[in-house]
């Protein structure tokens, strides 16, 4: 009998959640990220990696990073960037809450984007970029060594 209390009560609680799962699916389908076509982003926060005689380090400091995402095209998987440098086209994709940028160089570096549909302290959406580089050499204004940006992402429609 206290074995079949148990195995109903495990029963109702899958339910439950697999209840509660059909209903916030659909939600996050419907994000504010999956229409978008512009957006301007700006990071004043920025965690720069290295490795001092093997040993991996950090540091933070601030950033002016700023660029904006243009023709974005999440079914289509296309964007443009447009940075410091001029425009590139590059990868999108949009799961859920969030909106994922991709951008490969010739030359073998990796930056990534990811925009989440969640507000910042002023309504625009929290931002993360990373650059996975290295180069032997610093230069200064010039990405020599992985880097992680902070921000936010405003919609520009």
């Amino acid at each position: 009998m206290r074995y079949s209390k148990h195995v109903t009560v495990a029963g109702a609680t899958i339910l439950l959640f697999l209840q509660w799962g059909l209903t916030v699916a659909p939600a996050a389908a419907q994000s504010r990220l999956a229409d978008v076509t512009a957006l301007t982003c700006t990071f004043p926060l920025i965690v720069t990696g290295t490795w001092t005689d093997g040993v991996p380090e950090a540091e933070l400091g601030t950033s002016t990073l700023k660029f904006q995402f243009v023709e974005i095209d999440a079914d289509g998987a296309t964007a443009n960037a447009i940075g410091a440098f001029g425009p590139s086209h590059i990868i999108t994709r949009q799961s859920g809450l969030y909106l994922h940028f991709m951008q490969l160089f010739n030359v073998g570096p990796l930056y990534t984007t990811t925009v989440i549909d969640r507000d910042t302290s002023d309504g625009k959406l929290l931002a993360v970029h990373t650059r996975h580089e290295y180069t032997d050499v610093r230069l200064a204004g010039f990405t020599s060594r992985p880097e992680q940006y902070y921000g936010e992402c405003e919609i520009n429609e």
